[in-house]
């Protein structure tokens, strides 16, 4: 299919890629630093903000009570408690967002979440990298029927194909991101090539990038490698504190990211040729062939007769110049005088400028 809708807003290798602004946990736990970070990322241009939905005990068993994640100094279970909305402030917090003209993803890590985000009217659902293999949960998304973004980090071509056919064997939409799960992630292990090989693999896919890197590099040259979809996380302070503030983006990077995912998709579409704003450089640039000497009319024109100068406003561009030679002139010429096709008694073929 290589295209999907959210809410309206088409999304494909023909349209403009779109920028997704993760809140995910950033907020810390706070409904209002939340909505501050929606309104952030609307003024700063974006179209979409994704959060994270967690109903702890449908999520994890107690031994995540003992789990450290790398970018966090307390157990998984103990970041997600702290950290996660309750589901009315979620669902206050989508409000917000759609009352900001914005589209409202979330990622739900447990069936209750997804019921709840399913129920709440989300337009979509996104699927993070630590469930992308878990085919059951996926199978339960993709039969609500709404288009499907799955991350696909830590996971290889042949494991991610079957969760791929649960999306594909329910009939939605999806796109799979090329990412990589370390908080953020140094280029050594950022994997570009990945999106190459999920289009290869999975030519009915939308394909982009979920990017944890820090800067904007990674995630412009995934957009010069043709990402329809770009994620990043966002805060609307790199002052803030949590595990995901050190690859989160603010306000003036979405901002420039955005409007970069607008001029490198209109650029990857421009064929080869000369444009006509070029056209005025083009008659200055160029060369056009002129007499290296003066020559006298009856002249057998050989390779040192001829030389090409600026500007190009002559009637024989340089790249004809060889075609010229073994011609005769049918007028004298002076030393850097513009040659015409008229000039030489037998006129050569004229090749296309």
């Amino acid at each position: 299919m290589n295209t999907f809708e959210l809410a309206d807003r088409p999304i494909g290798p023909a349209y403009p890629p779109l920028v997704v602004a993760e809140i995910g946990i950033n907020h810390g736990g706070s409904l209002e630093v939340a909505k501050g970070m929606v309104r952030a990322a609307a003024l700063a241009g974006c179209e979409i903000v994704k959060h994270q939905t967690h109903v702890l005990e449908d999520e994890m068993t107690p031994e995540a009570k003992t789990i450290f994640p790398p970018n966090a100094d307390k157990s998984i279970w103990d970041v997600m408690q702290d950290c996660a909305l309750s589901l009315s402030d979620e669902e206050s917090l989508k409000q917000y967002a759609e009352s900001l003209g914005l589209i409202y993803l979330s990622t739900p890590f447990s069936r209750a979440a997804a019921d709840f985000l399913h129920d709440l009217g989300v337009v979509g659902f996104k699927i993070g990298s630590g469930e992308c293999n878990h085919v059951p949960l996926v199978r339960h998304i993709a039969r609500m029927g709404k288009p499907v973004i799955m991350s696909t980090g830590m996971q290889t071509i042949d494991g991610l194909r079957p969760s791929v056919q649960a999306l594909r064997d329910a009939g939605v939409g999806y796109a799979l991101l090329e990412c990589t799960n370390l908080y953020p992630s140094p280029p050594e292990i950022v994997s570009l090539q990945g999106m190459d090989e999920l289009r290869t693999a999975f030519d009915d896919a939308v394909v982009g990038f979920s990017d944890h890197s820090i800067g904007p590099a990674m995630a412009l040259a995934a957009l010069g490698r043709g990402a329809c979809i770009i994620e990043r996380h966002f805060t609307d302070s790199r002052y803030r504190q949590g595990p995901d503030i050190a690859c989160s983006m603010d306000p003036a990077e979405l901002r420039y990211l955005v409007d970069r995912a607008k001029e490198i998709h209109t650029a990857l579409r421009n064929a080869k040729h000369r444009s006509a704003p070029e056209d005025a450089v083009y008659r200055f640039a160029r060369g056009s062939v002129v007499a290296e000497r003066d020559l006298a009319a009856g002249h057998v024109l050989t390779e040192g007769d001829l030389w090409a100068r600026r500007p190009g406003t002559g009637e024989i561009s340089v790249q004809h110049m060889d075609a010229l030679m073994g011609h005769t002139l049918a007028v004298p010429l002076r030393r850097n005088q513009q040659l015409r096709w008229a000039d030489m008694v037998d006129v050569p073929p004229k090749a296309q400028d």
